[in-house]
């Protein structure tokens, strides 16, 4: 056990140094304390020409110790409205579904984690989950009926949403 927490936490500190020297437009990611290299601060900047367009989000992505064999989990801290955001913050995606077959049958396995995914793709797959809301598979089923059958109320919550996280900065 040993060997594989000190291979997860080389591999994180080699992520998070390859961030630091070429950061990706769109999002920010450091270490939440400096003494534990399996829990990251996210700030994802709302997608331009999306309804998060302009918004500030801040989330914890917190990395399992056999990382990269199993996913982190992502949970937004700052309020969120997704179909795809459970109504804790908590984000689900594919990526972030433990690797093989899905017990119910909604995902095929190659949709699932795999030992590929680094920071940088977890965090622009969940850039692009906020671009694109999947309402057929919600986390969150008011803001999925809302996004589907009251499309002017997703927006405004959403506008308030970004505005709030405006205001945090």
């Amino acid at each position: 056990m040993a060997g594989t927490v000190s291979q997860a936490s080389l591999l994180l500190q080699k992520q998070l140094k390859d961030l630091a020297k070429n950061p990706v437009d769109g999002f920010s990611a450091g270490l939440v304390d400096d003494s534990n290299v399996f829990e990251w601060q996210v700030t994802i900047i709302g997608p331009p020409d999306t309804l998060y367009d302009g918004g500030y989000f801040n989330a914890i992505m917190t990395f399992p110790q056999n990382y990269p064999n199993s996913p982190p989990s992502v949970r937004f801290t700052s309020e969120m409205w997704h179909p795809n955001v459970y109504p804790d913050g908590r984000v689900c995606i594919s990526i972030l579904h433990p690797p093989g077959e899905d017990p119910n049958g909604y995902e095929l396995a190659s949709e699932r984690w795999t030992p590929v995914h680094t920071v940088e793709s977890i965090v622009l797959s969940i850039i692009s989950m906020l671009s694109s809301p999947n309402d057929e598979s919600p986390a969150n089923i008011e803001a999925a009926k809302d996004c589907r059958e009251k499309r002017d109320e997703f927006k405004k919550k959403v506008r308030h949403i970004v505005r709030k996280s405006q205001e945090m900065l």
